[in-house]
């Protein structure tokens, strides 16, 4: 007889010229139950300066997240600087190897998927999504993002939904944090 294990999660994130959002359904599952449904998968960084969500292990992404703000503080916020960083001591490091997650990264600038194999990627279109609906997810923002005329937020609510409806390990209880440009006043 297997362990029951955790499954899933989704975290999309989706940016424009102006904003950055990330998202993430608040459902924690062991085998065939739902344990909570209102977890906290996105939190700010850095000064509130950098959003960063996980899908995967939770013990493994808050050791995840530990690591990453210290780098984002090594390298003074920057955000490509701090992720190379971390994928290399991930991808390095015997323990850290082990942990089974997968980040999503983003300022107000760029916008980062990063592995445990050492990848950084930065995603076309500005959408990224992670996790058992991710996939769900992102096809529903790359077509509402290439169709519509809708804001990152309401396109990040609207494929949440969709990945919602579809996949049984994602919930609608769903945790935003964004991000916005600064425009000059004048």
């Amino acid at each position: 007889m297997t362990e029951p294990t955790f499954h899933g999660t989704t975290v999309l994130a989706v940016r424009d010229d102006n904003q950055v959002v990330l998202i993430a359904d608040g459902q924690v599952t062991f085998g065939d139950a739902v344990l909570k449904q209102s977890a906290r998968k996105v939190r700010r960084l850095h000064h509130d300066k950098v959003l960063a969500g996980f899908a995967g292990s939770t013990a493994d992404a808050f050791a995840l997240f530990e690591r990453f703000e210290a780098r984002l503080k090594d390298h003074s916020g920057n955000l490509m600087r701090a992720a190379v960083e971390l994928a290399k001591e991930w991808r390095t490091d015997r323990i850290l190897r082990r942990l089974e997650a997968m980040l999503l990264v983003a300022d107000v600038d760029t916008l980062l998927l990063i592995t445990g194999n050492g990848d950084i990627i930065e995603p076309e279109e500005g959408v990224a999504a992670i996790g058992s609906g991710g996939n769900f997810a992102l096809a529903a923002a790359r077509a509402l993002k290439r169709h519509t005329a809708l804001s990152a937020a309401d396109i990040a609510r609207n494929a949440m939904a969709v990945a919602a409806g579809m996949c049984i390990y994602t919930n609608d209880r769903f945790v935003e944090e964004t991000l916005s440009r600064e425009v000059p006043r004048g």
